[in-house]
């Protein structure tokens, strides 16, 4: 790859130059131009601001207008550490298709990435260094990290037209959020209510690589003596992958209620369901980027495919490379249904509940596998070497192309519960959280016909048996992840409300109970089961300075238990002496101390923020992913420091304009050397002590500059992510580089029976700069040291330009 390829185009930094010195502009004039005496008025007259959620826990809603401040990129904050959050005043601009992770992307502290322009086929997302597995995410306050691994699906959970806000709080999560696995922060995604009047809005959006995309709302307006509102939508929306064959399809259903019972006790409730088929992305290790070249992909043809039987003759397939596109699919079905209540019980006393289910069901990874025709499990014996014809030529000697891949399917159903009550200066809030996670993982395999469709892309239909008619499993795993937690917290205003001062107290438990039961790549059945638990203290305060300025300070202790998989696969070993199932790394909680000190500045014209940080870990999970097999191995990489500034600031507008801009600068840096396991099957030492931790960039800028008057609007938003490194040895380099996208619209208004008429126009990656991302989650080494094989990373490709067109209307 070139310099230009893969650093920062000539444009970009350009771009970014004139985007930052323009946002400094518009805040000096900003703040020239209001009243000297504004500093002592109210600091958020008319400015949106961020407020607790009366109904469901752990989530934020907005007072005021989202587009007044940063053109919705930004609100005013009170809380006692960092908190961002983008508002759908910036969301309705972004291309109707976009997900979570493109939405966050120029807040402090975020490094984020998208597989296409689309947003349809996910990506990732780390916050101060933290990976997505790293962080709670909830969706209207329910957890959605995969229960098993922790992974994050982000587009899975929502159609970016029904939600309200987006935020990130990049140190600890609250001391209410129900989450097991969040050493890092938390991340929160709320839909709207529906609205109050009957409407119903039509959307379609059309755009390059065949892009196209039907939404369609219908709102009730409130019904049943006002008391009672609800909304459905219904979108499909496909597109072809930007290089290589095939595409994303996806299917989504979102529906919500609400219920005012009475002004002080309301039930929310919403079901979000999805369904995509997907091809997936080529992730390429830098030797295969240099041979395939940037738009390399999956193979577009089945050769050599199979061969012609011939009975008594040992056969050998060999499917191309890499894989055929119709074998590396990612078909997923998911539901995420919620029911929050908000009920009073006495003066000034309320109890939230919160019941909740996530089911999910599907494959991913690359399908494209040769089977042995005698690799199968011999259920008498327990031992691999029964033989089944796979194509049929009277023999038992050939190795056969197959469609396998890893199947899992989950049911999470859970609970939260909060009483919270107000004695003078003391707000105080007691919960309970509980769900139990029933995670099942299984790798059958089906037919692959001549022209190498599989029988069946879901691995149900037309299963390949053993001889005793027994299901194929190259693994068959059952994980049941019973997770709870008491907490407490007290927030306590002083000095007239000028200061708070809050503390709170959690204590999560973990039980991984983890059976693999006998399949042909693990002949031995074991159960493992271990519990995992910590107190986890936080305290916090905000002091405001005047009616324009605070202070704030947050310290919290943050928990992890390991992820499943810890205990399953190239995890475990066998001691054949003992015939006893033992655990190559051994499983510790991952903790870490997060602290924020910092500074806002909110007043009418301008809001800033400046927040220091520091985060220590101990026993840091680094777990190192291969999106081709999906499988995870599980390292710990011992203590870890990571620490920096985060700086945020947007205006409200002026003639029109409006802007937005965040900076991170952050230093990580690794404690301890690694051990890893050689080809000689003996631990050897990897000298990492003192390197920077993977996928940590040490510079993170994002920009945005909105212009809107009356019906028209027009944006362009920059991001640069600096330099990173793919591997904890830092012996692989991702270089920096700078991404900008261009918005704009214009509202017709009425016209016909249709009201708020909008056209929408959309182009990602002005420049057309070619980047790569990590995919691999934390490798260790990029080359091989001493005994220890190299673990080498592959990447996603930046996605080039991108262009849509999108036309929405209402009927009232």
């Amino acid at each position: 790859m070139s310099t230009q390829a893969m650093g920062i185009s000539l444009f970009s930094k350009t771009a970014l130059s004139i985007a930052i010195t323009l946002l400094a502009s518009s805040a000096a004039l900003a703040q020239a131009a209001a009243p000297a005496a504004a500093a002592a008025e109210e600091a958020d007259s008319g400015m949106p601001r961020a407020k607790e959620d009366s109904v469901r826990l752990g989530t934020i809603t907005i007072v005021g207008e989202g587009g007044k401040l940063g053109a919705g990129q930004m609100l005013n904050e009170d809380a006692v550490k960092g908190r961002s959050t983008v508002t759908k005043a910036a969301t309705e601009k972004d291309r109707s298709t976009g997900n979570p992770f493109q939405a966050l992307a120029l807040l402090p502290g975020i490094n984020t990435f998208n597989h296409d322009a689309t947003g349809l086929f996910g990506g990732g997302l780390t916050v101060r260094g933290f990976n997505s597995d790293q962080l709670g995410f909830t969706v209207n306050g329910v957890p959605v990290n995969d229960s098993g691994s922790y992974s994050v699906y982000p587009q899975e959970y929502v159609d970016q037209e029904n939600v309200c806000t987006q935020s990130v709080t990049q140190g600890s999560p609250d001391v209410e959020s129900p989450h097991s696995g969040a050493t890092g922060g938390n991340i929160s995604i709320n839909t709207c209510d529906p609205e109050d009047k009957r409407r119903v809005r039509v959307s379609q959006t059309l755009g390059g690589l065949k892009l196209t995309r039907t939404f369609v709302r219908f709102d009730s307006g409130r019904f049943a003596d006002d008391k009672f509102k609800l909304f459905m939508s219904y979108s499909h929306t496909q597109a072809d992958k930007w290089k290589g064959e095939g595409s994303a399809k996806k299917d989504h259903v979102d529906a919500g209620f609400r219920w005012d019972l009475s002004p002080d006790s309301t039930i929310l409730g919403t079901v979000l369901y999805n369904r995509a088929i997907n091809n997936n992305f080529f992730a390429p290790t830098l030797a295969q980027l240099n041979t395939y070249g940037y738009n390399g992909d999956f193979s577009s043809t089945f050769t050599p495919g199979h061969l012609t039987g011939v009975k008594g003759t040992a056969q050998v397939e060999t499917g191309p490379t890499p894989a055929y596109y119709k074998l590396s699919m990612n078909p997923f079905e998911n539901v995420v249904a919620s029911v929050s209540g908000s009920f009073k019980l006495a003066e000034d006393t309320y109890l939230k509940v919160q019941p909740y289910l996530w089911t999910g069901f599907g494959t991913g990874g690359t399908q494209q596998a040769v089977l042995s025709e005698t690799a199968f499990l011999n259920t008498s014996t327990g031992k691999t070497g029964a033989g089944v014809d796979l194509n049929g030529d009277g023999d038992t000697l050939d190795k056969i192309i197959v469609a396998r891949g890893s199947v899992t399917k989950t049911s999470r159903p859970g609970v939260t519960a909060e009483v919270n009550k107000t004695m003078g200066a003391h707000q105080l809030k007691f919960g309970l959280w509980y769900e139990r996670a029933t995670h099942r993982q299984t790798q059958p395999a089906v037919a692959v016909d001549a022209a190498g469709n599989p029988s069946d892309i879901w691995l149900q239909s037309g299963q390949i048996t053993r001889p005793d008619g027994s299901t194929y499993e190259g693994r068959d795993w059952k994980t049941i992840s019973t997770a709870y937690q008491a907490y407490a917290a007290d927030s306590i205003s002083f000095m007239g409300e000028r200061g708070l001062f809050t503390v709170g107290l959690r204590a999560p438990h973990v039980t991984r109970d983890v059976t693999n039961y006998v399949n042909e790549n693990f002949t031995t059945a074991y159960n493992m089961s271990k519990g995992f638990n910590e107190l986890l203290p936080q305290a916090g305060v905000r002091f405001n300075l005047d009616k324009s300025q605070q202070l704030f300070m947050n310290v919290g202790k943050n928990f992890r238990a390991p992820p499943n998989f810890a205990f399953t696969g190239s995890n475990v070993k066998l001691d054949p002496t003992t015939g006893q199932v033992t655990l190559v790394t051994a499983t510790k909680a991952e903790t870490s101390v997060m602290t924020d000190v910092g500074y806002r500045l909110q007043t009418r014209a301008l809001s800033l923020s400046a927040t220091f940080f520091n985060a220590d870990f101990k026993d840091r999970q680094a777990n190192a992913y291969d999106s081709a097999s999906q499988t995870s191995t599980y390292t710990n990489a011992g203590n870890v420091n990571t620490r920096g500034l985060e700086f945020e600031i947007g205006n409200a507008p002026i003639g029109g304009f409006t802007a937005y801009a965040s900076a991170t600068l952050q230093k990580s840096q690794i404690k301890n050397d690694i051990s890893a396991l050689g080809s000689d099957n003996q631990q050897q030492v990897i000298a990492t002590n003192g390197k920077q931790f993977a996928l940590t960039p040490e510079t993170l800028f994002g920009a945005s500059l909105q212009y809107a008057v009356g019906p028209v609007y027009a944006r362009v938003k920059l991001k640069y992510t600096g330099k990173q490194y793919a591997t904890l040895l830092n012996d692989e380099e991702v270089p920096a580089y700078t991404v900008g996208d261009f918005d704009a619209g214009y509202n017709f208004g009425n016209v016909g029976v249709m009201s708020n008429t909008q056209l929408r126009f959309n182009v990602s990656n002005i420049a057309n700069t070619q980047y790569r991302n990590s995919n691999s989650g934390t490798r260790i080494n990029a080359v091989a040291v001493g005994k220890v094989k190299a673990d080498t990373p592959a990447y996603y490709l930046g996605a080039p330009r991108f262009v849509s067109i999108s036309l929405s209307a209402d009927f009232n």
